[in-house]
């Protein structure tokens, strides 16, 4: 009764944003890839002869980024497994398809009982490893049905969703009670898995693999082919303002038209952090007069003496990254909550953020106390950070090196992670199928 109650539920839900879903795949692009995987569950079969096949499901591009520490990790330590990625988005599925060639892609099966059980059938996994959080209850209740352990991997669980989740508890409790393992990033988290209904025995403070699998390196090969291609010097002062959100692309402008007028050789490298906005900020630059130009228009003969470069590509901001003596680091001027600042602060730039990283507390935390972090509030601060930045190198290169020190000193909880799901796979778990009730 509770699985077809489920199923109006998500129903009821799609009807009533239809007229948004398909306005956004008209227009954007989205929701138009997978039907069969998402709606049927129609994914891939698990690989004949695989011993030890598990099912890692990562949300979007943030979440497939840190999968690539603990598939490298899980393929020493086991050597014979195999993989079945699942992601949510098209962003997350396109970089998945390109990062994990090797392995087996899909999108994953939206939470309708007949999805979620025919991908269980097909995937037959020995375990599902669910990256920072995804509490769909099907998807975690059928686990046992088909004798799959399941377990959250570098779990997050924000305040607000810590609010929002225990409006529900007589809902959440009960899935939380069928998780196998919980890996959380910190003790604020793994406190407020517990406070939720989490068994506290099965709940273990690892640390963020975020910091893992980051190199500090700059001469790293794919940073410096992008360097060589977009034509920037050594002497160059580089800002790169990444993963930026609607509203704030303005802000940046603004801030790097005045910067310029007292550092004239600065470069801006402008990486929106969705790939529907791409051409919307394109446009936006055109609008404004300012001469740039596209990364996807780039080649080693077209490189122009321009100050603008937008990066119109998914999966290379790590690599882009590498190249920045100055970063900003967006969605944090709105009310996103920030995106992962952790990859700069790793080169050694010098970082800002806007004032709104609810979703980043913790490592803010870390770097503000490091004195590794400049906070803006707008266009005027940010213009601010850039020059000081920009002119006085010892600063910057201080403030950098404070950055990557609090980065390593976090690295490790891929092993931890590790070692906490060692129970689960160890050894290689034998599958008995059972139809589901």
């Amino acid at each position: 009764m509770f699985t077809w109650l489920l199923n109006f539920v998500y129903l009821a839900l799609i009807t009533a944003l239809s007229p948004y879903l398909l306005w956004a795949a008209a227009t954007k692009g989205k929701y138009r890839e997978g039907f069969a995987e998402k709606f049927l569950g129609r994914v891939p079969r698990r690989p004949e002869g695989a011993s030890q096949h598990l099912w890692l499901h990562a949300v979007s591009v943030g979440e497939v980024n840190l999968l690539a520490p603990l598939i490298r990790e899980l393929q020493q330590t086991y050597p014979d497994v195999t993989f079945h990625i699942t992601t949510t988005t098209k962003a997350g599925h396109d970089l998945a398809k390109t990062k994990y060639a090797e392995h087996t892609v899909s999108y994953a099966p939206l939470d309708f009982s007949w999805a979620v059980q025919r991908a269980y059938q097909n995937i037959q996994p020995d375990a599902v490893l669910l990256a920072e959080l995804e509490l769909w209850p099907n998807l975690i209740r059928f686990a046992n049905h088909y004798d799959a352990k399941i377990a959250v991997v570098n779990g997050r669980l924000s305040e607000k969703s810590h609010r929002g989740y225990s409006r529900i508890g007589f809902l959440v409790r009960p899935l939380l009670k069928m998780l196998d393992w919980i890996g959380a990033q910190d003790e604020t988290y793994a406190a407020r898995f517990n406070d939720l209904g989490a068994d506290p025995d099965k709940i273990q403070v690892t640390g963020s693999i975020k910091f893992d699998g980051i190199t500090p390196d700059r001469h790293n090969p794919q940073t410096q082919a992008l360097r060589e291609l977009a034509g920037l010097s050594h002497d160059d002062i580089v800002w790169l303002a990444g993963s930026t959100q609607s509203g704030e692309e303005p802000l940046i402008l603004e801030a790097f038209q005045t910067a310029q007028q007292q550092v004239p050789g600065l470069k801006l490298l402008l990486v929106p952090r969705h790939p529907h906005r791409f051409d919307e900020v394109a446009a936006d630059l055109q609008s404004r007069s300012f001469a740039f130009q596209r990364r996807s228009q780039l080649t080693a003969e077209s490189c122009g003496d321009v100050s603008i470069l937008l990066i119109d590509s998914v999966g290379e901001l790590s690599a882009w990254w590498g190249t920045a003596d100055i970063a900003f680091v967006g969605g944090s001027l709105g009310n996103r909550g920030g995106q992962n600042m952790i990859e700069p602060a790793a080169y050694g730039a010098a970082v800002a953020v806007g004032p709104n990283t609810w979703n980043f507390k913790d490592v803010v935390e870390r770097l503000r106390a490091a004195d590794a972090l400049t906070v803006v509030r707008d266009a005027e601060s940010l213009a601010e950070f850039v020059v000081k930045a920009s002119l006085d190198s010892t600063w910057r290169l201080h403030q950098g090196e404070q950055a990557q020190e609090v980065v390593l000193a976090q690295q490790g909880a891929t092993a931890r992670t590790i070692q906490g799901l060692k129970p689960l796979l160890d050894p290689p778990q034998i599958v008995k199928f059972r139809t589901a009730a």
